[in-house]
């Protein structure tokens, strides 16, 4: 079991598959990316492997990320992998949802629990500035297909980053559209992990700001945050579902974070916000052992700081755009 030296257990691993996308997200990458060399990136043979070394060190929960996760050819093959290690309770996977017409059956087949598909904008001119491409429909188009394939309720949940200037004015729309359709939307707070350096204070609209707006429209019930969980849930007074927000500028969720991450060239982060990564690739590819590789994930683990000081005038940028850590 993998404790760091406040206590909190690792607990959930993220995959990042690729860092490649076809959008183009402003909050996520540059606009003109550099990827990550093909060569370099971890077979699924290397990032299962990682998988069972931190299963059996007590990880339970596996979610795949990238990039768009759906580029990386054979991923419903990679999902049985994973689906059959032993102590795997959930597999979960973030997309922006464009190529779920072609394999959510297929991912549903191979064992994938959940899925959360990034929807930021129901209008289509805003949702092309977001996403620098005509996204929108085919993400709308996305999200029937989850449906068909068998994800709803809990196995299907919308995120929406929230930006002040561009899509804040659709705050309440969002959620009115959210509940009609009977889905669980998640609002975002904008981070600074985006490629082009555009964030500042003045574009974060924080989750009080965004719970107060929806509430004008849709009153709430009081939020509630289970431990380790990045989503603080609000249920409507109606009764008709919930909506979520993630604040992981204003109200830091670090005191019991239970999650690791695994970027697609083999760097082990225990944050996301980490300004450097433990190296894997080179143990797995010069024939380090699972205990080797144990070690190496743990003593990591036990050197996790307390938090991720964005709030902090010593807060210092990753390393790399969220693409290429792994959403």
């Amino acid at each position: 079991m993998w404790k760091d030296g406040f206590g909190r257990r690792a607990r959930k691993l993220r995959i990042s598959v690729t860092d490649r996308c076809n959008l183009r997200c402003v909050y996520c990458m540059p606009a003109q990316p550099e990827w990550l060399p093909k060569s370099g990136l971890l077979t699924f043979e290397e990032l299962a492997r990682v998988a069972r070394v931190a299963a059996k060190a007590g990880v339970e929960r596996f979610r795949i990320t990238g990039g768009e996760p759906l580029l990386r050819r054979g991923l419903p093959e990679f999902i049985v992998i994973l689906r059959s290690i032993p102590g795997a309770r959930s597999i979960a996977m973030t997309t922006n949802g464009l190529l779920l017409p072609e394999f959510a059956a297929a991912l549903r087949d191979a064992g994938l629990d959940r899925v959360t598909v990034s929807l930021d904008s129901l209008d289509r001119d805003r949702a092309r500035a977001l996403t620098r491409r005509d996204s929108r429909d085919g993400t709308l188009a996305g999200i029937e297909a989850a449906r068909a394939a068998g994800f709803s309720g809990p196995a299907l949940k919308i995120n929406a980053v929230a930006m002040r200037g561009v899509n804040d004015a659709e705050i309440s729309q969002l959620a009115g559209w959210a509940r009609d359709e009977g889905l669980s939307l998640r609002f975002i707070e904008f981070m600074p992990l985006e490629g082009d350096r555009i964030w500042s204070r003045d574009m974060l609209v924080p989750a009080e700001e965004i719970v107060s707006r929806i509430a004008k429209d849709y009153p709430l019930e009081p939020g509630v945050r289970e431990p380790g969980e990045t989503c603080e849930r609000f249920a409507y007074r109606d009764g008709r579902g919930e909506v979520g927000v993630i604040a992981s500028v204003t109200r830091a969720f670090c005191g019991d974070c239970d999650r690791i991450r695994l970027t697609a060239d083999g760097g082990f982060r225990t944050c996301l916000f980490a300004t450097e990564a433990r190296d894997l690739r080179g143990p797995l590819r010069s024939g380090a052992s699972d205990e080797e590789l144990a070690a190496l994930m743990g003593s990591a683990v036990r050197l996790k700081g307390p938090g991720h000081l964005v709030a902090s005038p010593a807060f210092k940028r990753p390393d790399r755009a969220m693409n290429a850590i792994g959403g």
